[in-house]
């Protein structure tokens, strides 16, 4: 037998955790001395704790804890658990770094109020396109709501496309829907081939656009607010107005998604 100082040591726990599990009838000693009341544990209960820790660590509370071990569950069903909830925490953690990019965007914005670095801003005019485009929804314009639908298009998208080759750069724009409530985001890319409609992609022509502001962004899509607020001052601070949905021209895609680099076009017309 060990004492609950050496069962601690073994366990990797603490003494005051093992006093606490005995309190809630979690693990009990395997012998308690009556005069001294010292607590012993034998080799064979380091499987209880073992299970005991992982569960908790798998995020359950100690009732739920006990109520598991209860069951007896087996070696495979823990393991299948432990992969559950790994693939839980490792969604949470692409979810806080994308709100952490985020942040860090808004933050960006915050610093440059006062600013107008208009030199960033050119107006040009955008020639009409032809394009392959799938279209989805999102609940609203947080980038954690749009950019799991916008690789999900483009992901569909180029399986749709089969043997026809885009012709140029990818095209995404978004726009409210019917009722106010949602966002409509088109996934696109320029394609020069003819179709015949049955691909599984709609073919649309995306119309001339006489005077747009554009603004280049370097960097990932989650960063992008800053240069969208940019683009927005400056249209307003020159006295025009948007006269249709911007859109985002990805001209470089590496796989670091942070080199991206993306032309934010605003069609504008005077207020």
């Amino acid at each position: 037998m060990f004492s609950i100082g050496d069962f601690a040591k073994h366990g990797r726990v603490t003494v005051r955790m093992l006093r606490h599990y005995d309190a809630i009838g979690l693990l009990r000693p395997a012998h308690v001395d009556p005069f001294s009341g010292y607590r012993s544990y034998t080799g064979e209960q380091l499987a209880r704790l073992n299970r005991v820790i992982a569960l908790k660590d798998l995020g359950f509370t100690l009732t739920k804890v006990q109520e598991i071990l209860e069951a007896e569950i087996g070696t495979d069903e823990l393991h299948g658990m432990l992969r559950l909830r790994r693939a839980e925490l490792e969604a949470a953690m692409e979810a806080d770094e994308a709100r952490l990019k985020a942040i860090e965007a808004r933050l960006r914005s915050i610093e440059s109020e006062g600013t107008m670095p208009s030199e960033d801003v050119v107006v040009k005019s955008l020639p009409a396109v032809r394009v392959a485009e799938l279209t989805g929804t999102a609940s609203g314009y947080v980038n954690e709501e749009i950019g799991p639908v916008v690789g999900r298009l483009y992901k569909e998208l180029f399986g749709a496309l089969g043997p026809i080759t885009p012709s140029g750069p990818l095209i995404a724009y978004y726009e409210d829907d019917a009722d106010g409530e949602r966002v409509l985001i088109h996934a696109a890319v320029t394609i020069s081939a003819e179709t015949d409609r049955t691909e599984g992609f709609s073919t649309v022509s995306l119309a001339e656009v006489e005077s747009a502001a554009t603004i280049l962004h370097r960097g990932s899509m989650e960063t992008m607010l800053s240069s969208y607020q940019v683009l927005a001052k400056w249209v307003d601070a020159h006295g025009y107005r948007a006269s249709g949905p911007a859109r985002e021209f990805y001209l470089e895609c590496p796989e670091d998604g942070d080199k991206w680099v993306t032309e934010l076009q605003q069609p504008i017309t005077k207020a």
